[in-house]
């Protein structure tokens, strides 16, 4: 059944904060937040707090009304199984989704990445990208990304395609990713990976600027956008390796449309964006670039859109 119309739960696990939220149609009925767990002995504290907020927030004949639940969730996953696995910017191996939510439950889950479900959020929200080629990116803790092309949701094995943040971007610094790798555009250019770049550049620079000994990403970025001394210089660097994760991204998918999102880019989106638009490549026509209007909520869009639209259906894309 591909009923748009229907009652939903839709879930989205970032890697600070979990989201859950009842949705009907385009809209959200309720809607709780609470701070993603890092401790604990399992990954079962983050379905236990899933089901927690679900029967706190909604009543039982709203849990009895939905028709299913998407869930969207940052980090590799096992579709197949409804588990998250070993995610870098996790503190546990493997989160068990589907089986504890729909034996709590007793409804069909659907799991889905975040940066997948944020492309359908977007196009839930606004249908005429139907049309469109579409590519989602979001810079937070983590980077990933989103391909809607030639009328097809990318998905791939198990629902890994687009993991955009571990794209190979620089050898130079050769900073490590979480990941356990080098050079991934993840460990440069998101919220965790810029402070870290940043100190990469100074000591490159032979550089001691006076900075806070906890630096973060707004520091950082704000600095540059008034041209302050070493800051300035570190975004231009910053643009260059963005710019090389962006070609990727266009050489691989040819979009219309790259849309951003994430706190990194909406709370510095003058830095960011100009910095791509001065160092793509123009091998291939340069999409039009944007951010995100749904402020942070593409993912639960997504999420939604997703159960809404595979209920009745036994696999996942």
């Amino acid at each position: 059944m591909n009923d748009t119309n229907s009652n939903v739960i839709a879930i989205d696990i970032g890697a600070s904060h979990t989201r859950v939220s009842l949705f009907s149609k385009k809209r959200i009925l309720k809607y709780k937040v609470s701070k993603t767990p890092n401790t604990g002995n399992s990954g079962d504290v983050i379905s236990d707090l899933i089901i927690s907020l679900i029967r706190s927030e909604l009543s039982a004949s709203e849990i009895t009304s939905v028709k299913s639940i998407g869930v969207s969730s940052a980090g590799s996953l096992n579709t197949k199984s409804g588990e998250i696995i070993n995610s870098p910017n996790m503190n546990f191996p493997k989160i068990k989704i589907k089986q504890p939510l729909e034996e709590e439950f007793s409804k069909d889950v659907f799991l889905i990445n975040d940066c997948r479900s944020g492309v359908l959020g977007e196009i839930f929200a606004d249908r005429n990208l139907l049309k469109k080629d579409v590519v989602y990116i979001t810079f937070s803790t983590g980077i990933g990304a989103g391909a809607y092309i030639d009328g097809n949701h990318l998905s791939g094995k198990k629902g890994n395609a687009g993991e955009a943040g571990h794209f190979f971007v620089d050898s130079k610094y050769s900073l490590h990713c979480r990941c356990g790798g080098f050079g991934h555009w993840e460990a440069y250019s998101s919220g965790t990976g810029i402070p870290a770049f940043f100190k990469a550049f100074c000591s490159d620079m032979r550089y001691n600027p006076k900075i806070p000994e906890e630096i973060t990403p707004e520091f950082i970025l704000r600095n540059a956008s008034q041209n302050t001394e070493i800051f300035y210089e570190f975004a231009d660097e910053l643009s260059k390796i963005n710019g090389h994760g962006i070609s990727t991204i266009i050489a691989a998918y040819s979009p219309d449309i790259i849309i951003l999102d994430g706190p990194v880019v909406q709370n510095n989106s003058d830095v960011i964006i100009n910095g791509i638009n001065r160092y793509t490549d123009r091998y291939l026509d340069m999409p039009d670039i944007k951010l995100s209007s749904l402020e942070g909520f593409a993912p639960l869009y997504g999420a939604a859109y997703f159960a809404m639209t595979h209920t009745g259906n036994k696999e996942n894309d």
